[in-house]
């Protein structure tokens, strides 16, 4: 422990990471620099960030805003490959941290820090989330990770560790539930949600409106896209970040993005958690919805086939490895495409597309009519089914010739 002389903390203010910076002092004897992401988590969690680090003993605190970068190089990637975890998961904790985890390594580098830690739990993803990117960008820094070596075993532990020490704290003992908040997403953990047997109470939701107190009138939003990238909301053109931060505050009123899941961790057990993500739910959908447009069905196929896998990608913390660039590059070629413009109604919880137009659609009247046309005649139809279908008639051909 002693040989470490400055560590670069991924502080958020909490119960956990403000009992993390007078541990380190004590056990390491080393300094330490708090580092926060502005990854759009809102202006009341970081309020007073600085002081509060300084406070708890940290000698210098850097709050970096990432919102921009966390939007336009994490999240329009991952939208290009459609993936979505385990079918419904959305994956908005798993892309702020490589965005997080590689700000940290820079201002490690930029103090002259020997050591990176983290105040994720042993039992959790972002561990291996983090700890992957700091392999990868930073082998030959050690990393600390407090949960995995003190004998602090619950909030109760923390709040007399740090009441013994004169530091204070907003947190108290009767916290319920466990939230991980950003520009796509917020996500919900504990309480009664631990319970999978339990219905989330109201309490548990923040962002977005209770479907069933959603206006009766629905909501329209048009979202434009060029080679992939969303460019315009109703008609406004706005940067990444602004995008999504309209999509959020038009879908959310509207009870859109909520999910109730049981997921399998990367660490092997499951646990239930609560998300809302407006925004992302409207783009996602939306970008598929104009996918369907533009690809054929071989194309869309494979596409499909680059999301699962990306999915697990993602959520397994590996963003800067080899197979991450490939399946992003294959993402991208596809994305090029993808160019047009998307409705979507909003309506009680549901996210409905309603209107499609791209100037590289494949889709045409003329050839889907169920009138005459003059690139398909009908008859032709019976040559390609039987050859289609050749091998079944073989087999069944041998199958009878065999009874007989």
């Amino acid at each position: 422990m002693s040989k470490v002389k400055k560590v670069v903390l991924a502080y958020s203010g909490g119960l956990d990471t403000s009992a993390i910076i007078p541990w380190l002092r004590e056990n390491y004897n080393c300094e330490v620099v708090a580092f926060a992401a502005d990854v759009g988590q809102g202006d009341e969690e970081l309020e007073g960030l600085e002081e509060k680090a300084l406070a708890s003993g940290a000698s210098e605190c850097y709050i970096v805003d990432l919102k921009e970068e966390f939007v336009s190089d994490y999240i329009f990637p991952t939208i290009t490959t459609g993936a979505v975890y385990e079918g419904e998961y959305l994956l908005g904790t798993s892309m702020a941290r490589p965005v997080i985890a590689k700000a940290q390594v820079e201002i490690a580098r930029k103090v002259g820090a020997d050591a990176l830690c983290h105040g994720c739990t042993g039992k959790g993803n972002d561990q291996v989330r983090f700890e992957s990117t700091f392999a990868a960008l930073a082998p030959d820094l050690t990393v600390i990770a407090p949960w995995r070596e003190w004998d602090m075993v619950s909030r109760e532990d923390l709040l007399d560790y740090l009441a013994e020490r004169n530091i204070k704290t907003s947190a108290s003992a009767t916290k319920i539930y466990s939230r991980d908040a950003n520009a796509w997403h917020i996500s919900h953990e504990g309480g009664e949600l631990e319970d999978p047997w339990c219905e989330p109470t109201q309490q548990v939701w923040t962002l977005t409106t209770d479907p069933m107190q959603a206006p009766d009138e629905p909501g329209s939003i048009t979202l434009s896209f060029d080679q992939g990238r969303l460019t315009h909301v109703n008609g406004e053109a706005l940067s990444p970040y602004q995008a999504l931060m309209q999509l959020n505050a038009i879908a959310a009123p509207h009870g859109v993005g909520r999910i109730d899941i049981v997921e399998n961790r990367l660490v092997g057990m499951k646990s239930r958690g609560c998300y809302e993500t407006p925004g992302g739910t409207v783009l996602l959908k939306a970008y598929k919805a104009l996918e369907t447009m533009v690809l054929d069905k071989a194309a869309l196929k494979y596409r499909e086939q680059i999301g699962l896998e990306f999915s697990h990608v993602m959520y397994d913390g590996r963003w800067f490895t080899a197979l991450n660039d490939a399946l992003l590059a294959g993402a991208a070629s596809f994305a090029k495409l993808v160019t047009g413009d998307i409705v979507v109604k909003l309506y009680k919880g549901q996210a409905i597309v309603t209107q499609r137009r791209s100037p590289n659609s494949l889709y045409s009247e003329d050839f889907a009519t169920f009138g005459a046309d003059d690139v398909y005649d009908q008859s032709h139809a019976e040559g390609f089914i039987r050859l289609f279908s050749l091998s079944s008639r073989i087999k069944a051909l041998k199958q009878q010739a065999s009874k007989d």
